[in-house]
């Protein structure tokens, strides 16, 4: 088996990044991501530490996080396993990743942030359900913020009978957002046709 340990052998086996993919990445939560997340009551915390990696799904019965301003967000820590590989890990390496979903739709929205913990009680308490609240709340700062092609979901049918939001930014929305010239409305249209011919 040959194992690929090099970057310059690795790049020359793709072609170049689109340049959309370049220019949808925000450096703070515009409007629209800002409403997309709103939207999230799941989502994927992906983490590294001084012996592992590690992803943990986070979900709520409202926004799995809380938008607090521009460039932070706050999700409380629910009763889980008791493990803490993510928070042993955060206390390790606050570098964090989000993969934020909505059912229906084939978007996905990927945060890459720097996270601490709290257990101020002013924090905690704020995410009070049925008399308890969490013990600890995440506190993201945002680093950059971009939506992940659809082509991964599509491919895996993951919402084939589940009808997504109708108020939810689009992904011409969110280049257009980026490009006020860009026609999000022709993207959005043929978009989804052009990826089912390069799914594989």
């Amino acid at each position: 088996m040959r194992i690929i340990d090099d970057i310059v052998e690795l790049e020359a086996l793709y072609d170049r990044p689109s340049p959309l993919s370049v220019a949808k990445v925000a450096r703070s939560l515009t409007p629209l991501y800002r409403d997309w997340i709103a939207a999230s009551r799941f989502c994927v915390l992906s983490t590294a530490g001084p012996d592992s990696t590690d992803a943990s799904p986070r979900g709520d019965d409202g926004p799995v996080v809380r938008i607090i301003d521009d460039q932070t967000l706050w999700m409380p820590d629910w009763r889980g396993n008791n493990r803490l590989d993510c928070l042993r890990n955060i206390v390790a390496d606050g570098r964090v990743s989000l993969m934020f979903m909505v059912a229906g739709s084939s978007n996905v929205v990927r945060v890459k942030a720097h996270a601490v913990l709290t257990d101020d009680p002013a924090i905690t308490e704020t995410f009070t359900q049925g008399g308890n609240h969490p013990k600890l709340v995440i506190i993201f700062t945002v680093d950059e913020i971009y939506f992940q092609c659809a082509k991964a979901i599509m491919r895996a049918g993951l919402w084939s009978d589940v009808q997504a939001p109708t108020d939810l930014p689009t992904a011409g929305q969110f280049l257009k957002e980026m490009d006020h010239e860009f026609d999000a409305q022709g993207y959005d249209l043929t978009n989804p046709g052009d990826a089912q011919k390069r799914m594989w």
